[in-house]
């Protein structure tokens, strides 16, 4: 799948420790056509990876893994578990003085979490990613990344296929010749400083959601997807798992 991205246009790749799937990454990096420079590559520190040796070393390995010299951007997946922002964020500038990474990234955080990531780092945040579709706009999270320059990455951008489920979107999809996926995709472009990152096993789903990019959709059809968060909210990557429970209550 990694290499069909690339062939398909795609230039970059989000991973993580706890996917248990760089190494394959990395392969597919290596053996395709296209250049490494050309390539954004990302991954996520596991919480169990937070206090700062082992930041350090953790990061070593996945580069071993991916077959990297330098990462593109390291995440933080979630200020959970050793999660010390005393220790593991001194560790992430470590990271970046180093050339272990060139930019550093946030995860599920919270924005009185942010505020105290901002305080402790050194250097720049490059992103923040957290959960958003037309089901969890994620206003606050967005006006906090315009406010203090980073991109707000959206992750779960399809909610886990509850998107195929809106009546509303499939009757606007249908107007533009498009799947739920495609047009969900386009309503997350619409955003200012929102890159969205829908995952895909199929290579045809593939194809589509990188083309969703250049589906244009009217404003009025894009109010008209806002509308639903008026009447159904809903994150789908909770409540009864405590990786995002403690997110939920401190929202």
């Amino acid at each position: 799948m990694v290499q069909t991205g690339l062939e398909v246009g795609y230039r970059h790749v989000d991973t993580a420790q706890m996917y248990d799937n760089e190494a394959h990454v990395g392969e597919a990096i290596e053996t395709s056509d296209v250049p490494r420079e050309d390539v954004f590559v990302a991954t996520k520190l596991v919480n169990s990876n937070l206090s700062y040796d082992d930041v350090i070393a953790s990061t070593e390995e996945s580069l071993e893994r991916l077959r990297l010299d330098t990462l593109d951007l390291m995440y933080i997946h979630f200020p959970r578990g050793d999660y010390d922002p005393e220790e593991t964020l001194p560790a992430l500038d470590e990271l970046v003085d180093r050339g272990l990474t060139r930019h550093i990234g946030l995860s599920n955080f919270t924005p009185a979490y942010l505020d105290e990531a901002l305080d402790v780092l050194d250097h720049d945040i490059y992103a923040h990613q957290a959960e958003m579709h037309p089901l969890l706009h994620q206003r606050e999270l967005r006006a906090y990344a315009r406010e203090h320059g980073h991109r707000f990455v959206a992750h779960t951008s399809l909610a886990r296929g509850e998107v195929f489920d809106l009546p509303l979107l499939s009757e606007i999809a249908e107007q533009y010749g498009v799947t739920e996926a495609e047009l969900t995709i386009a309503w997350l472009l619409s955003k200012e400083n929102v890159h969205a990152i829908p995952k895909s096993t199929d290579p045809d789903h593939l194809r589509a959601n990188f083309a969703a990019q250049s589906l244009s959709v009217d404003d009025a059809d894009l109010e008209r997807i806002d509308s639903l968060h008026e009447w159904r909210q809903q994150r789908v990557n909770n409540p009864d798992n405590p990786a995002w429970k403690w997110q939920v209550e401190e929202n």
